[in-house]
């Protein structure tokens, strides 16, 4: 899965229920995009959209979710 390969490479940026966080937005988002495939150039996008928000401190799943989603949709 993309998001965790992103969290993986800077595996103490988040704690634990920050990482939950995270990973229920992307799945949120893709579900909400209908990306089934994982290794869809769009899931990735998602993950990277997901992941720079959160480092910025954006942590609330539905919010985050919205972010990715508006911004694939254009």
């Amino acid at each position: 899965m993309p998001i965790h390969a992103l969290l993986d490479a800077d595996p103490n940026h988040f704690r634990p229920d920050d990482i939950t966080k995270i990973v229920t937005a992307f799945e949120a988002a893709v579900s909400a995009l209908h990306i089934t495939d994982r290794k869809d150039p769009k899931a990735l996008t998602v993950a990277k959209i997901i992941f720079e928000a959160a480092k910025q401190g954006e942590l609330d799943p539905e919010r985050l979710r919205d972010i990715a989603v508006k911004a694939v949709s254009k």
